[in-house]
């Protein structure tokens, strides 16, 4: 199996109506945006979007730490698509 898909956002377009769907239906705490990204687990943030890069795509968003937590950067694919890497601080 490839890398895992660690962590995702559901977009929407009406956002109280699909925040109080999903609240109600697995008692979650929803926070309001309108897209979705999913994000990958992976050991190198660097070498994934220098990879990536290559292919076509490009980092939208450089390696961030989320302090205590781990590591997050994003990038877009040649169509423009959103994908967030994840490097847990702890793996």
């Amino acid at each position: 199996m490839g890398q895992p898909v660690v962590h995702f956002e559901i977009g929407c377009g009406n956002s109280t109506t699909t925040t109080e769907f999903y609240a109600r239906l697995f008692d979650w705490k929803m926070e309001p945006y309108n897209y979705v990204t999913i994000y990958v687990q992976v050991d190198d943030l660097d070498a994934y979007l220098e990879r990536a890069g290559k292919l076509g795509g490009k980092t939208l968003v450089p390696p961030t730490e989320v302090p205590g937590m781990g590591r997050f950067a994003r990038l877009a694919d040649p169509e423009g698509t959103m994908v967030g890497l994840w490097k847990p601080a702890h793996a």
